[in-house]
């Protein structure tokens, strides 16, 4: 810049000495004209420098918007919802292996809080299969457990085999004594659930396959939201 601002000056000396002012013309208009012609050699310096500035020294940062997928639990069975983790809380509903459902939480180590028609619940994570941005759901802390006596103990007050040695089918009956205080009662083949029936409910009836010489094994739990009793363990066999 400095070279061209010289440069202009030494083209305005000689243009002033070309242009000498003659007896009786005032110096001050050689002075303005060469004033002029500095400053519009300064500017023309600055537009040229401010056109010339490089641009390719900026970095565009491209970003990408995250997918994301509604969270959802699927069952491979019907299993039981309840308000809080554990068979001490009320089941809420159940949840049908056809209909998955939305997770709105997580309880550690293994239970996730769902949406459903009959209200948020709690599904063990045993049972169920995680899919979508689950990760994002938040962490949750349990309810109080519920306060009250578990209901008293089972009492069994019939129970037969019928055998169809041609089907190899049997037909279990068991009956007991209704108690006060549960929720329901569950039902437990060879030391395993397999399922639950509502308060008040006194008789169990199922249909199974049992060869000749094979046996099976029942017990019936009654269940609050405090605790559970379970019956004694019978034993039919074909």
């Amino acid at each position: 810049m400095k070279r061209i601002i010289f440069l202009a000056l030494i083209a305005t000396i000689s243009i002033s000495s070309c242009n000498l002012p003659s007896a009786g013309v005032p110096d001050s208009q050689a002075a303005t004209a060469a004033a002029l012609t500095v400053q519009a050699a300064i500017n023309s310096s600055a537009s040229t420098q401010s056109l010339a500035s490089p641009t390719s020294g900026i970095t565009v940062v491209s970003t990408e918007t995250p997918t994301y997928s509604k969270p959802m639990i699927s069952v491979g069975d019907v299993t039981n919802c309840r308000t809080g983790p554990g068979v001490n809380y009320e089941r809420v509903t159940q949840i049908l292996p056809e209909k998955p459902v939305e997770i709105i939480g997580f309880y550690s180590p293994n239970y996730w809080i769902v949406s459903t028609s009959a209200g948020n619940c709690w599904v063990s994570g045993e049972f169920a299969t995680p899919a979508g941005s689950y990760a994002t759901v938040p962490t949750v802390t349990a309810p109080p457990t519920p306060q009250g006596g578990a209901p008293e103990n089972v009492s069994l007050q019939k129970w037969d085999i019928s055998c169809n040695y041609v089907t190899n089918e049997a037909d279990v009956l068991i009956r007991w004594a209704d108690k006060d205080g549960e929720t329901g009662y569950r039902i437990n083949r060879n030391d395993a659930p397999i399922t639950e029936l509502p308060a008040n409910s006194t008789e169990f009836r199922e249909k199974i396959t049992l060869l000749s010489g094979q046996s099976v094994s029942y017990s019936v739990v009654a269940f609050n939201s405090a605790g559970t009793n379970s019956s004694s363990t019978i034993k039919l066999s074909c």
